[in-house]
């Protein structure tokens, strides 16, 4: 057999053999996109609650000593909704994970964890770097967010916990303070520190004891 005949067929056997390992691998890469889809909410494109939760606590496990918890709930979002219709809700709350997602940068992990609620866990060089950073938060968040109709105006509360200034790592624990520190300065476009005694603060279903939705409900 000849060079040019033996070339042929062992670039024949190469292809066919190609041909099978060519279609797992579009498998794989649509399985994977399938399921990194299914771990992010459509809307915001945020991280879903367990996708979330996974990344956060080895995050914030990993970095104690250079890393924060922000829980975000945007103000009067009802009301919003009401006054200027659901396509105007929706396009504030994917605005709000555009900007929670460019806030935290590539290091960051942001999540929605229900209706208008979200938390976002990075890391920040220094404690002059996380005042300035939340104060950069802040801003973002009341920045009016582009609509049809116009510039809507939007607002956020902001509760932060710190690892290394609470001396825990643990997830459930840091979003409990983060949670009431947000509560205890809603509405005044102040961000909170969580402190050690909102740690210990009692839950229902996971949920900060008066908050809406708990058995508890009382007004916050």
């Amino acid at each position: 057999m000849d060079p040019v005949t033996r070339a042929g067929q062992r670039a024949l056997i190469i292809t066919t053999l190609a041909v099978p390992l060519t279609g797992w691998a579009v498998h794989a890469l649509t399985l994977h996109r399938r399921l990194a889809a299914e771990r992010r909410d459509p809307l915001t494109g945020a991280q879903r609650r367990a996708a979330f939760e996974r990344r956060a606590q080895r995050l914030l496990a990993r970095h104690r000593q250079d890393s924060l918890l922000c829980l975000v709930d945007l103000d009067n979002f009802k009301g919003l909704n009401d006054t200027h219709g659901h396509a105007a809700g929706d396009k504030a709350l994917a605005e709000t994970g555009e900007r929670l997602a460019r806030w935290a940068g590539p290091q960051g992990v942001v999540g929605r964890l229900g209706g208008d609620e979200f938390a976002v866990a990075t890391r920040v060089d220094t404690q002059a770097g996380m005042e300035q950073r939340l104060t950069e938060l802040m801003g973002a968040l009341h920045e009016p967010v582009p609509t049809e109709a116009g510039p809507l105006a939007v607002a956020a509360s902001v509760g932060t916990a710190v690892p290394d200034y609470l001396g825990i790592h643990a997830l459930p624990a840091l979003l409990r303070g983060a949670d009431v520190s947000m509560y205890r300065t809603k509405h005044s476009g102040q961000y909170g520190w969580a402190e050690i005694e909102d740690l210990q603060t009692p839950t229902v279903n996971g949920r900060r004891a008066g908050r809406r939705g708990t058995a508890l409900e009382r007004a916050s």
